[in-house]
Protein backbone atom coordinates (compact mmCIF):
# COMPACT_ATOMS: atom_id res chain seq x y z
CA UNK A 1 0.00 0.00 0.00
CA UNK A 2 1.26 3.45 -0.85
CA UNK A 3 -0.08 5.00 2.35
CA UNK A 4 -0.23 3.59 5.86
CA UNK A 5 -3.77 2.42 6.60
CA UNK A 6 -5.74 3.33 9.71
CA UNK A 7 -7.03 0.36 11.70
CA UNK A 8 -10.46 0.29 13.32
CA UNK A 9 -11.24 -2.39 15.87
CA UNK A 10 -15.00 -2.53 16.27
CA UNK A 11 -16.42 -3.57 19.58
CA UNK A 12 -19.93 -4.82 20.09
CA UNK A 13 -22.42 -3.39 17.62
CA UNK A 14 -19.96 -1.96 15.08
CA UNK A 15 -19.57 -4.73 12.51
CA UNK A 16 -20.44 -2.64 9.46
CA UNK A 17 -19.21 0.82 8.52
CA UNK A 18 -21.18 2.74 5.93
CA UNK A 19 -19.23 4.66 3.30
CA UNK A 20 -16.54 2.02 2.74
CA UNK A 21 -15.47 1.72 -0.89
CA UNK A 22 -13.25 -0.96 -2.47
CA UNK A 23 -14.22 -3.37 0.28
CA UNK A 24 -12.32 -6.63 0.47
CA UNK A 25 -12.16 -9.21 3.25
CA UNK A 26 -8.59 -10.45 3.79
CA UNK A 27 -7.59 -13.58 5.69
CA UNK A 28 -4.31 -13.21 7.59
CA UNK A 29 -2.36 -16.07 9.17
CA UNK A 30 -0.21 -15.10 12.14
CA UNK A 31 2.45 -16.92 14.20
CA UNK A 32 0.20 -16.33 17.22
CA UNK A 33 -2.83 -18.14 15.81
CA UNK A 34 -5.91 -16.76 14.07
CA UNK A 35 -7.18 -13.22 14.62
CA UNK A 36 -10.81 -12.65 15.62
CA UNK A 37 -11.93 -12.71 11.99
CA UNK A 38 -10.91 -11.75 8.49
CA UNK A 39 -10.03 -8.06 8.12
CA UNK A 40 -12.07 -5.72 5.93
CA UNK A 41 -9.88 -3.40 3.84
CA UNK A 42 -11.05 -0.43 1.81
CA UNK A 43 -11.32 3.35 1.72
CA UNK A 44 -13.32 5.56 4.07
CA UNK A 45 -13.34 9.35 4.28
CA UNK A 46 -10.45 9.50 1.82
CA UNK A 47 -8.16 7.16 3.76
CA UNK A 48 -7.08 3.53 3.55
CA UNK A 49 -8.81 1.69 6.38
CA UNK A 50 -8.58 -1.83 7.82
CA UNK A 51 -11.52 -2.91 9.99
CA UNK A 52 -11.37 -5.86 12.40
CA UNK A 53 -14.56 -7.17 14.10
CA UNK A 54 -13.20 -7.56 17.64
CA UNK A 55 -15.45 -10.46 18.70
CA UNK A 56 -15.80 -11.95 15.20
CA UNK A 57 -18.81 -11.51 12.97
CA UNK A 58 -21.82 -12.77 14.89
CA UNK A 59 -20.11 -11.97 18.25
CA UNK A 60 -18.58 -15.42 18.77
CA UNK A 61 -15.60 -14.68 21.05
CA UNK A 62 -15.55 -13.91 24.77
CA UNK A 63 -13.34 -10.99 25.84
CA UNK A 64 -10.93 -13.47 27.46
CA UNK A 65 -10.83 -15.48 24.21
CA UNK A 66 -9.61 -12.57 22.10
CA UNK A 67 -6.21 -13.24 20.57
CA UNK A 68 -4.83 -9.74 21.06
CA UNK A 69 -1.40 -10.58 19.63
CA UNK A 70 -2.87 -12.11 16.49
CA UNK A 71 -5.26 -9.18 16.01
CA UNK A 72 -2.56 -6.52 16.30
CA UNK A 73 0.02 -8.57 14.34
CA UNK A 74 -2.49 -8.93 11.47
CA UNK A 75 -3.14 -5.18 11.44
CA UNK A 76 0.61 -4.47 11.49
CA UNK A 77 1.15 -6.95 8.65
CA UNK A 78 -1.29 -4.89 6.55
CA UNK A 79 0.72 -1.74 7.27
CA UNK A 80 -1.60 -0.18 9.88
CA UNK A 81 0.07 2.66 11.80
CA UNK A 82 -2.92 3.93 13.82
CA UNK A 83 -5.73 2.06 15.57
CA UNK A 84 -9.05 3.57 16.60
CA UNK A 85 -10.73 1.20 19.04
CA UNK A 86 -14.50 1.48 19.47
CA UNK A 87 -15.62 -0.15 22.71
CA UNK A 88 -18.69 -0.50 24.90
CA UNK A 89 -17.99 0.45 28.53
CA UNK A 90 -19.82 0.71 31.80
CA UNK A 91 -19.82 4.05 33.61
CA UNK A 92 -18.33 4.18 37.10
CA UNK A 93 -19.27 7.83 37.77
CA UNK A 94 -22.61 9.63 37.56
CA UNK A 95 -21.27 12.25 35.13
CA UNK A 96 -20.75 9.63 32.40
CA UNK A 97 -24.24 8.90 31.12
CA UNK A 98 -25.34 6.12 28.77
CA UNK A 99 -24.56 7.12 25.14
CA UNK A 100 -21.81 9.54 26.26
CA UNK A 101 -18.29 9.11 24.87
CA UNK A 102 -15.24 8.94 27.16
CA UNK A 103 -11.77 9.51 25.68
CA UNK A 104 -9.82 8.01 28.56
CA UNK A 105 -6.03 8.18 28.84
CA UNK A 106 -5.20 5.59 31.53
CA UNK A 107 -5.72 1.90 32.35
CA UNK A 108 -6.02 -0.19 35.48
CA UNK A 109 -5.27 -3.86 34.78
CA UNK A 110 -7.54 -6.36 36.54
CA UNK A 111 -6.80 -9.23 34.14
CA UNK A 112 -4.64 -12.30 34.63
CA UNK A 113 -3.37 -12.37 31.06
CA UNK A 114 -0.10 -10.45 31.04
CA UNK A 115 1.78 -13.10 29.04
CA UNK A 116 -0.91 -12.96 26.32
CA UNK A 117 -0.51 -9.19 26.03
CA UNK A 118 3.09 -9.07 24.78
CA UNK A 119 4.87 -10.13 21.59
CA UNK A 120 8.15 -10.57 23.45
CA UNK A 121 9.73 -13.56 25.17
CA UNK A 122 11.14 -16.64 23.41
CA UNK A 123 14.62 -15.14 23.39
CA UNK A 124 13.94 -11.42 22.84
CA UNK A 125 13.31 -9.19 25.86
CA UNK A 126 11.69 -5.76 25.54
CA UNK A 127 10.12 -3.39 28.05
CA UNK A 128 7.99 -0.66 26.45
CA UNK A 129 7.29 2.61 28.24
CA UNK A 130 3.60 2.50 29.17
CA UNK A 131 3.18 5.40 31.60
CA UNK A 132 0.91 7.03 29.03
CA UNK A 133 -0.78 4.02 27.41
CA UNK A 134 -3.01 5.92 25.00
CA UNK A 135 -1.60 7.85 22.04
CA UNK A 136 -2.28 11.46 23.01
CA UNK A 137 -2.10 12.82 19.45
CA UNK A 138 -4.75 10.38 18.22
CA UNK A 139 -6.88 10.87 21.32
CA UNK A 140 -6.95 14.65 20.74
CA UNK A 141 -8.04 14.17 17.12
CA UNK A 142 -10.95 12.01 18.28
CA UNK A 143 -11.83 14.54 21.00
CA UNK A 144 -11.89 17.40 18.49
CA UNK A 145 -14.06 15.37 16.10
CA UNK A 146 -16.54 14.48 18.85
CA UNK A 147 -16.78 18.07 20.06
CA UNK A 148 -17.25 19.28 16.49
CA UNK A 149 -20.27 16.97 16.20
CA UNK A 150 -21.66 18.22 19.55
CA UNK A 151 -21.38 14.71 20.95
CA UNK A 152 -21.48 14.46 24.78
CA UNK A 153 -17.78 13.67 25.26
CA UNK A 154 -15.49 13.54 28.30
CA UNK A 155 -11.78 14.36 28.17
CA UNK A 156 -9.48 11.88 29.99
CA UNK A 157 -10.18 9.21 32.58
CA UNK A 158 -9.18 5.69 33.68
CA UNK A 159 -10.47 2.46 32.11
CA UNK A 160 -10.62 -0.51 34.46
CA UNK A 161 -9.95 -3.66 32.43
CA UNK A 162 -11.74 -6.55 34.12
CA UNK A 163 -11.69 -10.06 32.70
CA UNK A 164 -15.36 -11.06 32.57
CA UNK A 165 -17.38 -12.53 31.00
CA UNK A 166 -19.69 -11.91 33.97
CA UNK A 167 -20.35 -8.27 34.77
CA UNK A 168 -19.05 -6.86 38.08
CA UNK A 169 -20.41 -7.83 41.46
CA UNK A 170 -21.97 -4.88 43.26
CA UNK A 171 -19.08 -4.87 45.75
CA UNK A 172 -16.52 -4.67 42.94
CA UNK A 173 -18.47 -1.96 41.17
CA UNK A 174 -18.87 0.14 44.33
CA UNK A 175 -15.13 -0.22 45.05
CA UNK A 176 -14.19 0.96 41.54
CA UNK A 177 -16.62 3.86 41.88
CA UNK A 178 -15.26 4.92 45.28
CA UNK A 179 -11.66 4.68 44.04
CA UNK A 180 -12.56 7.31 41.44
CA UNK A 181 -12.08 5.24 38.29
CA UNK A 182 -14.14 6.26 35.29
CA UNK A 183 -15.22 3.40 33.03
CA UNK A 184 -15.00 -0.38 32.99
CA UNK A 185 -14.59 -2.82 30.12
CA UNK A 186 -13.14 -6.22 29.23
CA UNK A 187 -11.02 -5.77 26.09
CA UNK A 188 -8.87 -2.69 25.61
CA UNK A 189 -5.76 -3.11 27.74
CA UNK A 190 -4.34 -6.05 25.76
CA UNK A 191 -4.96 -4.20 22.51
CA UNK A 192 -3.19 -1.12 23.81
CA UNK A 193 -0.15 -3.05 25.08
CA UNK A 194 0.27 -5.01 21.84
CA UNK A 195 -0.26 -1.88 19.76
CA UNK A 196 2.47 -0.01 21.66
CA UNK A 197 4.89 -2.92 21.17
CA UNK A 198 4.00 -2.95 17.46
CA UNK A 199 4.66 0.83 17.28
CA UNK A 200 1.04 1.54 16.34
CA UNK A 201 -0.66 4.66 17.73
CA UNK A 202 -3.75 3.53 19.69
CA UNK A 203 -6.73 5.37 21.18
CA UNK A 204 -10.24 4.36 22.19
CA UNK A 205 -13.70 5.78 21.66
CA UNK A 206 -15.27 4.42 24.86
CA UNK A 207 -19.03 4.35 24.33
CA UNK A 208 -21.01 4.27 27.58
CA UNK A 209 -23.84 1.72 27.61
CA UNK A 210 -24.77 1.50 31.31
CA UNK A 211 -23.87 2.39 34.92
CA UNK A 212 -22.42 -1.04 35.76
CA UNK A 213 -24.13 -1.84 39.09
CA UNK A 214 -22.70 0.59 41.66
CA UNK A 215 -25.54 3.10 41.12
CA UNK A 216 -28.35 1.60 43.16
CA UNK A 217 -31.02 4.01 41.86
CA UNK A 218 -30.48 2.61 38.34
CA UNK A 219 -31.20 -0.88 37.03
CA UNK A 220 -28.01 -2.97 37.07
CA UNK A 221 -26.35 -3.74 33.75
CA UNK A 222 -27.93 -6.44 31.56
CA UNK A 223 -27.23 -7.62 28.02
CA UNK A 224 -30.57 -6.16 26.87
CA UNK A 225 -29.59 -2.75 28.24
CA UNK A 226 -26.16 -2.92 26.61
CA UNK A 227 -27.57 -3.90 23.20
CA UNK A 228 -30.17 -1.12 23.24
CA UNK A 229 -27.51 1.54 23.80
CA UNK A 230 -24.98 -0.12 21.48
CA UNK A 231 -27.21 0.57 18.51
CA UNK A 232 -27.41 4.28 19.42
CA UNK A 233 -23.67 4.43 20.10
CA UNK A 234 -22.72 2.79 16.78
CA UNK A 235 -24.07 5.73 14.76
CA UNK A 236 -22.18 8.18 16.99
CA UNK A 237 -18.93 6.24 16.64
CA UNK A 238 -19.21 6.09 12.85
CA UNK A 239 -19.78 9.86 12.62
CA UNK A 240 -16.76 10.63 14.87
CA UNK A 241 -14.54 8.25 12.89
CA UNK A 242 -15.56 9.79 9.55
CA UNK A 243 -14.64 13.25 10.87
CA UNK A 244 -11.40 12.09 12.50
CA UNK A 245 -9.87 10.04 9.67
CA UNK A 246 -8.93 13.01 7.41
CA UNK A 247 -7.17 14.68 10.37
CA UNK A 248 -4.74 11.81 10.92
CA UNK A 249 -1.41 12.61 9.24
CA UNK A 250 -0.18 10.65 6.24
CA UNK A 251 3.19 9.81 7.82
CA UNK A 252 3.51 7.85 11.08
CA UNK A 253 5.98 10.00 13.02
CA UNK A 254 4.46 10.31 16.48
CA UNK A 255 6.35 9.05 19.59
CA UNK A 256 4.29 5.81 19.60
CA UNK A 257 5.72 5.00 16.17
CA UNK A 258 9.20 4.57 17.65
CA UNK A 259 8.26 2.91 20.94
CA UNK A 260 10.81 0.10 20.54
CA UNK A 261 13.84 2.30 19.91
CA UNK A 262 14.98 2.13 23.54
CA UNK A 263 12.86 -0.83 24.70
CA UNK A 264 14.72 -3.91 23.44
CA UNK A 265 17.33 -5.27 25.86
CA UNK A 266 18.49 -8.36 23.99
CA UNK A 267 21.49 -7.87 21.71
CA UNK A 268 20.58 -8.59 18.09
CA UNK A 269 23.25 -11.28 17.82
CA UNK A 270 21.28 -13.33 20.36
CA UNK A 271 17.89 -12.99 18.68
CA UNK A 272 16.63 -16.53 17.90
CA UNK A 273 15.91 -16.95 14.19
CA UNK A 274 12.36 -18.21 14.75
CA UNK A 275 11.40 -15.39 17.12
CA UNK A 276 12.95 -12.87 14.75
CA UNK A 277 10.92 -14.31 11.87
CA UNK A 278 7.70 -14.36 13.90
CA UNK A 279 8.13 -10.70 14.81
CA UNK A 280 9.26 -9.56 11.35
CA UNK A 281 6.41 -7.06 10.76
CA UNK A 282 7.17 -5.46 14.14
CA UNK A 283 10.99 -5.64 14.27
CA UNK A 284 11.93 -5.40 10.61
CA UNK A 285 13.19 -1.82 10.80
CA UNK A 286 15.53 -2.88 13.63
CA UNK A 287 17.05 -5.85 11.76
Amino acid sequence: MSEHPIGIIGGSGLYHIEGFTRQRWVKIKTPFGPPSDELLTGRLAGREVVFLPRHGRGHRLLPSELNQRANVWALKKLGVAWIISVSAVGSLQARYKPCDVVLFDQFLDRTKQSTAHTFFGNGIVAHIAFADPICEELRRILLKAARGLKTPVHDRGTYVNMEGPAFSTRAESIANHKLGYDVIGMTNLGEAKCAREAEIAYATLAMVTDYDCWKTDEAHVTVDMVIANLNKNAATAKAIIAHALPQIPAEPNWPCHSALESAILTDKKFWPAKTKQNLKPILEKYF
